[in-house]
C-alpha cells in the first residue's frame, strides 16, 4: 500500500550520560512533540498506521487521503516540530542540556509499503531509514545551531519541494548526499531550518 513516510531519530541517544530513565523521558518528549505537530498540521490519527517505535526514533506511515497532501509534512508538521524542540531546549537549565536536550534528524519519503504481521517493510521504508541514519546527515545536525535537520528523498524533492508550494522554499533544500538502496544510488536533499527565522516567525510558519 502507498504511504507517506516520516522517520525521526534522536541525536546522541546512546551517550553515556543518558541513563535509561533519561532515555525514557526523551522518548516521551519526542512522542508528545510529534503528536502536537501532527495536530497542528491537521493530521488526523485515523489517517496513520500505528507508530512503529525505533528505540531512539519513530516511524510514521500516513495514508494517501485527500486531506493529507505531502505539502503539510514540510510546510506545517516539520516547522512546528522544530519550534517545539527549540521551546523545550530553551526551557532546560544550561547545565542539563547535554543530558536532556533534544536534537532530531527527520526524513520524509513516500512509496509502497508491505506488512507481514510482524511490522512494515519494503524498499521505501529502507530508503527513509537509510536517509535518516546517513553519516552526512548526522554531521549536518552536529554542526547546525538548529535542533532539527530534515532530509527528503529525491521523489519528494522533485514532486513537492521544487514547485515551491506555500510554506516551502526550494532554495533551502540542498542535494547533500547519496545512499545506496536496492542497487541504486539515491539522492537526499537536506533542509536546515534557520534559527533566526525560528526566533522571528509566528509559531509553526518557518519555511
Amino acid at each position: 500500500m502507498h504511504r507517506s513516510i516520516l522517520v525521526t531519530d534522536v541525536e546522541g541517544s546512546t551517550a553515556a550520560m543518558r541513563t535509561n530513565p533519561i532515555r525514557q523521558e526523551l522518548r516521551t518528549q519526542v512522542y508528545r512533540m510529534l503528536g502536537t505537530a501532527m495536530d497542528h498540521a491537521g493530521i488526523d490519527g485515523r489517517w496513520c498506521d500505528p507508530f512503529e517505535d525505533r528505540g531512539d526514533g519513530v516511524l510514521v506511515l500516513m495514508h494517501p487521503v485527500d486531506e493529507l497532501p505531502k505539502t503539510l509534512l514540510l510546510s506545517r508538521l516539520v516547522p512546528k516540530l522544530t519550534h517545539l524542540l527549540v521551546e523545550y531546549n530553551e526551557g532546560l537549565p544550561a547545565a542539563e542540556r547535554p543530558r536532556l536536550g533534544l536534537r532530531v534528524r527527520v526524513a520524509v519519503h513516500a512509496g509502497e509499503v508491505h506488512w507481514d504481521g510482524k511490522g512494515c517493510f519494503g524498499e521505501a521504508v529502507d530508503l527513509a531509514c537509510r536517509l535518516v541514519d546517513a553519516q552526512k546527515l548526522k554531521q549536518c545536525l552536529r554542526e547546525s545551531p538548529a535542533p532539527l535537520v530534515l532530509v527528503v528523498s529525491e521523489d519528494i524533492y522533485w514532486g513537492i519541494v521544487r514547485h515551491g508550494y506555500d510554506g516551502i522554499c526550494p532554495s533551502t533544500y540542498q542535494p547533500d548526499f547519496r545512499v545506496s538502496v536496492g542497487g541504486r544510488r539515491r539522492q537526499g536533499f537536506v533542509h536546515v531550518p534557520s534559527v533566526l527565522q525560528l526566533a522571528a516567525a509566528p509559531e509553526g510558519h518557518v519555511a
